[in-house]
């Protein structure tokens, strides 16, 4: 009894501190295991079903409010870089002009100096702008068009030199406007991918033609534009999309989705499984999994608003085979010389 009595005081008079052990312990160990796992990052997705500005501007209003404080003061300087394939290509393949009118009236709206650009396959953003009705959609509204002209040599990550566009880095902040679509060569063409549109004019045939050889090469390279990117956040065009075949000549599908997010890994990844695509057919997924960058994990991912199930049966097919990469050489010759002519035909 004696024994028994002594334990039981010594379990006393220990117990506090022995609970306080317990919580700061639990606490380090909290804090060790998070310091492990991927950083948590937010897709804000939601419905819209038109272009018209005042559907759209209550669903920016809303996402641009989830996606935190964008660190906006009078004067901000934002560029809109949208999906400007060339002049001539068919309206669904770039972003729609009432998409890129409302994100550039609500940058407005908070005090920002917009600009738009982005250098397009074939002639000038200028001319592409005017074409797809983007400069019509804009008339009135105080953005400047900057036309991708001046080049800055970048080594990227995986050792290749590059050119790019000084005017794509030269801003506070850089808001990606892709839009949706299946893509031949790399399957969906979504926030990723759109950043290529930075590398200026022939030189993305060069990389075609040099890195081709690879999907997950090719993916590798657009992956690592984005290192050299200020500021940035994604807003997709996910109202009337493409697919079956892209990114100039496939089928419309309305899929009513706006999505938004600071990272564009998350946002690719969070519409393969919105638009219930095997992510492994998506080398520029393939690529950032492989690299198990911040967004490539669905698990790591949060949802502020809808979450992609809400968007399931929207009917998307991707390109049953993928196309290669590398560009033949007559056709390499073929889109420099239809460059330099629609540069003689601007002067």
């Amino acid at each position: 009894m004696c024994i028994k009595k002594c334990i039981s005081s010594l379990l006393e008079k220990a117990g506090p501190l022995l609970c306080d052990w317990l919580f700061l312990f639990s606490g380090f160990l909290l804090i060790i295991v998070s310091s492990f796992m991927p950083p948590s990052v937010s897709v804000c997705l939601d419905r819209c079903h038109g272009y018209k500005r005042s559907s759209l501007l209550p669903v920016l209003e809303r996402l641009l409010s989830s996606l935190g404080d964008l660190h906006l003061t009078p004067g901000t300087r934002v560029l809109l870089k949208p999906n400007l394939i060339s002049a001539s290509a068919p309206p669904l393949a770039c972003t729609h002009a009432g998409f890129v009118s409302a994100v550039a009236a609500w940058f407005l709206d908070h005090g920002c100096r917009v600009l738009i650009g982005d250098s397009p396959a074939f002639g000038s953003a200028v001319t592409t702008l005017e074409r797809q009705g983007i400069s019509r959609a804009l008339q009135g509204m105080d953005v400047r068009v900057v036309e991708f002209s001046s080049v800055i040599q970048k080594r990227l990550s995986g050792g290749i030199s590059i050119g790019v566009a000084v005017e794509a880095l030269d801003c506070d902040l850089l808001v990606n406007l892709p839009r949706i679509k299946a893509h031949d060569q790399m399957y969906v063409t979504m926030a990723v991918k759109n950043i290529f549109g930075i590398v200026k004019g022939v030189r993305k045939s060069w990389l075609h033609m040099r890195y081709g050889d690879s999907h997950l090469k090719f993916a590798r390279i657009i992956l690592d534009l984005h290192r050299l990117l200020p500021e940035n956040i994604t807003l997709a065009d996910g109202i009337e999309v493409m697919h079956r075949h892209g990114p100039v000549h496939g089928e419309p599908l309305a899929l009513g989705c706006v999505a938004g997010s600071r990272n564009a890994v998350a946002l690719d990844t969070a519409m393969l499984a919105l638009l219930e695509l095997d992510p492994e057919r998506s080398p520029l997924w393939r690529a950032a999994r492989e690299r198990d960058l911040p967004g490539s994990r669905l698990c790591g991912i949060e949802f502020p608003l809808l979450a992609p199930a809400d968007f399931f049966g929207s009917g998307f097919v991707g390109p049953e085979i993928l196309s290669p990469v590398r560009f033949r050489p007559l056709r390499y010759v073929g889109n420099s010389l239809k460059r330099v002519v629609l540069g003689l035909r601007r002067h």
